[in-house]
């Protein structure tokens, strides 16, 4: 298992859209044309092998269109797992009280969405693609857009008002440990890991802040200055997100 895409949810796609791609050194990205049937519109940036996507309602009533309503503007939003053997991961969820809201099956590329009241946070998916190294929610030719300033992603952040309670859900549902010793609740799943933080930004419940490789520093925090963006250290705030560039 490792994280292999982050979704970020939007309130307006285009400003987000630019300061991004300025940012990650990113010229083109991705647009699913199947993901209007959810009311949103999408882009899937490449970065090393991992994919962020973000999403905008276009409609009313849209899950995504809640969650900023709720949560008082642009976030993250969803949590991309790759698992090896989905059929597996499924006969063990049914085992537990967690509920699968959304599954799609297009045989080459799977993918199960688990109900956010059970794992709270984001939106947690398990996807299985054949062969393992491709992802075709990003294309078939998802490698010639890959970002020239950052790498792969490599954590996810989730606040909540009981971070035990909350990696204890998230544990059940990918079946992994959680390990405390870094002073914080903390699932790892080989390169990448999930944190679980207190919420003390009036935001309540959602996944704060991302991990991302940096390849060229310079090009980054310049890229931030010149767009105004929040900047504290090694730590860009976008899309209502705080990216720490490791």
């Amino acid at each position: 298992m490792r994280i292999r895409q982050i979704a970020l949810v939007a309130r307006e796609m285009q400003p987000v859209r630019e300061a991004l791609y300025e940012l990650l050194g990113v010229d083109a990205a991705y647009i699913d044309p199947k993901i209007d049937k959810f009311g949103l519109q999408n882009i899937v940036m490449t970065v090393g092998d991992t994919f962020l996507e973000v999403v905008c309602p276009v409609q009313e009533g849209t899950t995504a269109g809640r969650l900023l309503d709720r949560r008082g503007g642009d976030g993250g939003y969803m949590v991309i797992v790759q698992v090896d053997d989905l059929a597996a991961e499924k006969e063990r969820l049914a085992a537990t009280d967690i509920e699968t809201v959304w599954e799609a099956d297009i045989g080459h590329a799977k993918a199960i969405h688990l109900h956010p009241r059970d794992v709270p946070g984001a939106i947690a998916s398990l996807d299985q693609m054949d062969p393992p190294e491709a992802w075709y929610w990003a294309g078939t030719d998802w490698n010639e857009r890959t970002a020239r300033n950052a790498g792969n992603i490599v954590a996810a952040e989730v606040q909540s008002g009981d971070p035990k309670a909350t990696a204890a859900k998230w544990s059940l549902a990918y079946d992994h440990p959680i390990d405390d010793s870094a002073g914080m609740p903390t699932m790892n799943y080989g390169t990448t890991s999930v944190r679980f933080v207190a919420a003390e930004d009036g935001r309540g419940t959602g996944l704060r802040a991302i991990d991302i490789e940096a390849i060229d520093r310079d090009a980054i925090f310049s890229a931030a200055e010149r767009l105004g963006l929040q900047h504290d250290g090694d730590t860009v705030t976008v899309c209502g997100t705080a990216i720490n560039f490791v």
